[in-house]
């Protein structure tokens, strides 16, 4: 234990090993990482003692894209508390309608209905069960390497090394390599339901679609009558310089997943948005799948504050804005750095990709020396991610440039 915590710090740390997970606790103090989370504001999260603030880069998953504790979303939340609870998942919704109406009026083409969770996970499992549904078909296609959520369904859609530890896992899953279209072209048949992809593999890596793929997976899709899943929990809500990643490639995608950011980092809700026909799956029963807390009404009228936010365009070219601001910079960096390959980059979805799988975990941890937090992809641990808020200034940019450089010299000096 470190004598120079503080003892509600070591209180609290304490508590947490014995309570909800002693591997965790020894993980970060073994990596001297042990940030216990007090004050959080904007960019910026305060150790519980007050003696560090960190500026977040990585913010959950994009769960942060507009700060903590954005005034605009608390003031939202606290308004829907004065009138709302939970609410019915059974009974028919004033603010669910209202928010899945502003979803249909903000997605292409007819996706027109949506369906409401509480995690990623379960909003998965649910496109899952209406593509089964709507095919008659069994079989679902993911990337390898990439990520859906740790649920039933979505954890079978993985990688061996989240599903093995929990025992046999259901049957009708299979993965093949992301970027490859030969490679799904001859995974696909008769009994595919549909294909799920992240836009861009946050876990992978982020490496970005090669030239004409996504586009070849819609045609593959259409082809063998199988339906096309896009995962949008990180990619969507302006992350990318436009409101849905999968905007970039002029696909319409026939179900979209969002999360994480929908929260506005107050409220947990997500979203399984679905083209028109789909909804037939629930018209001989529409009770046949219901969400206790799903869609929450206090959640959707966060929720809608968000898009209202997300959706604006000068938002959207503040984005942008932002994103050349690190392209620049990050290119100083590349330039001045042997361990620095390049970016990989689409808006403010980006990714450092190092020389090797040693530099990422070494990243992050100089990163915290440097008040960054900055986490590596799990499977590729040559890929730092680097996921800021969408609402800093462009000042800010070039303080976390001069932190990355500082922390890119400790590296460069332990190899």
């Amino acid at each position: 234990m470190s004598s120079s915590y503080s003892s509600e710090k070591q209180r609290v740390i304490d508590q947490f090993r014995r309570h909800v997970n002693s591997a965790k606790a020894d993980f970060w103090e073994d990596v001297d990482m042990p940030l216990v989370l007090g004050r959080r504001e904007g960019p910026f999260v305060w150790d519980v003692d007050g003696k560090k603030r960190i500026f977040n880069l990585h913010t959950n998953g994009g769960t942060f894209n507009l700060g903590h504790r954005n005034p605009d979303i608390i003031a939202a939340l606290t308004d829907a508390l004065l009138e709302t609870d939970i609410g019915n998942g059974h009974l028919i919704s004033h603010n669910r309608a209202r928010l899945g109406a502003r979803l249909a009026e903000l997605m292409p083409g007819d996706l027109d209905y949506t369906v409401f969770g509480v995690g990623g996970g379960e909003a998965v499992d649910l496109a899952f069960k209406v593509a089964r549904a709507y095919t008659g078909r069994s079989s679902i296609l993911s990337a390898r390497g990439g990520y859906h959520g740790h649920t039933g369904l979505a954890m079978a859609a993985g990688d061996e090394k989240y599903r093995v530890p929990f025992g046999p896992q259901p049957p009708g899953f299979a993965q093949v390599p992301f970027g490859d279209a030969a490679a799904l072209e001859q995974a696909l048949g008769p009994e595919t339901a549909a294909v799920i992809l992240e836009t861009v593999p946050a876990t992978l890596g982020m490496p970005l679609p090669p030239d004409g793929y996504l586009a070849g997976v819609r045609e593959l899709c259409d082809r063998c009558g199988a339906l096309l899943i896009m995962d949008e929990v990180q990619t969507g809500l302006g992350r990318t310089g436009k409101l849905w990643g999968f905007e970039h490639f002029d696909i319409l995608p026939d179900m979209v997943i969002l999360g994480k950011g929908l929260s506005g980092g107050i409220y947990p809700i997500t979203a399984t948005v679905l083209r028109t026909p789909l909804e037939a799956v629930f018209h001989a029963d529409p009770h046949i799948h219901v969400s206790t807390f799903g869609g929450a009404e206090p959640g959707c009228a966060v929720a809608l504050k968000v898009l209202d936010i997300s959706a604006a365009p000068a938002f959207l070219e503040h984005v942008n804005q932002l994103a050349d601001r690190f392209q620049a910079g990050i290119a100083g960096l590349t330039a001045k750095h042997d361990i620095l390959e390049n970016l990989r980059q689409l808006g403010l979805f980006m990714g450092l990709k190092m020389k090797t799988t040693d530099c990422g975990p070494l990243l992050s941890l100089a990163a915290y020396k440097h008040d960054l937090l900055v986490v590596y992809a799990n499977n590729d641990k040559s890929v730092a991610q680097l996921l800021p808020p969408l609402v800093i200034d462009l000042e800010q940019v070039d303080w976390v440039i001069d932190r990355l450089d500082r922390a890119l010299e400790d590296v460069q000096r332990f190899f």
